[in-house]
């Protein structure tokens, strides 16, 4: 069986054929979050510290570390993305104990995140675009480290499932050349938004038993990819998960937990219960009036993704007996209950 192995100084991460789905947390990436870019840019990492423990605690076995914001007043990222990528990785892992993906397309602040990282992260990424290979295949050679490997190269990412599939071939094959095993290559096949491409799922969950069956690699995926641009992104990303892992697929990139719901969403559904002459309470708390009416929570929490990977776990027998499922969703004992009610009488 191939297994990739990630670690952290105190704990391994297994992705593999037999092992449960490995979730890596995307959360820690400026992208597309210009209150997050902002933070960085003025030394503020409140943000993904809150993000880093919120993954862990919804169940992300590895998180991904991205540096890459444009700072407004230096926009050279070969310049500012090494220092900022030290940094991060440095306080993640004094906060959380999982390993990590070191995430950049800037050639500097993956080797930094590399010299920072304690363990064997995962590195993110290598392409079929020949400059890449001959500067990131040497990285993940010398430091010893499994590698994600991207199904594109110097023509783009091609529509053709027979394409992408041969880039990865290639990128296995040239990683045999420096010596780099097949079980350190995460193959991401590249997930198109079904909503752009009609045979996206069908694709992607054909490329993965081809990448399993013929070069046995682990795979891996930006799972919300298959959903943009779409209504109840979450409904097609819970349904589209299992059946990845059914295919074969062993790792996704993803976002673990639900997000809060806003203090304005919260205020517009108060003004329609209002308007429908419900009367509340008085003092009614946001997080109780958000379980009331079923529009979330005040909190982070593990994502619905990750109630449908934990059932496919179990279905797949990499939850072995259920005991992890059982674990997740057994309610509190009576006898915790019992304690409580006696600790209120005697006060």
């Amino acid at each position: 069986m191939t297994r990739t192995i990630v670690e952290s100084q105190t704990k391994t991460a297994i992705i593999g054929f037999d092992q449960p789905f490995c979730v890596i947390g995307e959360r820690i990436n400026p992208t597309g979050r210009k209150k997050l870019a902002a933070e960085l840019e003025a030394g503020d990492f409140s943000t993904v510290e809150s993000d880093a423990l919120a993954q862990v605690a919804a169940g992300a076995t590895v998180l991904d570390i991205n540096a890459g914001v444009v700072y407004n007043s230096n926009p050279n990222p070969n310049e500012t993305e090494p220092p900022l990528m030290t940094r991060m990785i440095e306080l993640v892992q004094g906060l959380v104990d999982v390993p990590l993906c070191i995430d950049s397309s800037v050639p500097a602040a993956l080797e930094a995140g590399l010299r920072a990282a304690r363990g064997r992260p995962l590195l993110n990424s290598v392409t079929g675009e020949e400059e890449r290979l001959e500067f990131v295949l040497p990285l993940v050679k010398k430091y010893n480290v499994p590698v994600v490997a991207i199904s594109n190269d110097d023509t783009g990412i091609s529509e053709d499932p027979d394409v992408r599939f041969a880039v990865a071939k290639r990128i296995v094959e040239r990683a045999a050349d420096f010596g780099i095993p097949a079980h350190d290559i995460v193959v991401d096949p590249l997930v198109m938004p079904v909503g752009a491409m009609g045979t996206a799922g069908l694709q992607v969950f054909a490329l993965v038993r081809r990448l399993r069956e013929e070069l046995g690699v682990n795979t891996t995926c930006g799972a919300s990819n298959i959903s943009f641009g779409l209504p109840n992104r979450h409904g097609i990303n819970n349904a589209f998960l299992p059946m990845a892992m059914g295919a074969g697929m062993t790792s996704a990139i993803m976002n673990p937990i639900a997000l809060p719901v806003p203090a304005s969403r919260i205020a517009e559904k108060r003004a329609e219960v209002e308007a429908a002459g419900i009367m509340l309470p008085p003092g009614m708390d946001d997080e109780t009036f958000c379980q009331l009416f079923g529009i979330g929570s005040t909190r982070s929490k593990a994502g619905s993704e990750m109630t449908a990977i934990r059932a496919a776990n179990f279905l797949t027998n990499n939850d072995p007996n259920g005991a992890q499922w059982i674990r997740l969703n057994k309610p509190q004992s009576d006898a915790g209950d019992a304690r409580d009610a006696r600790r209120r009488r005697r006060g």
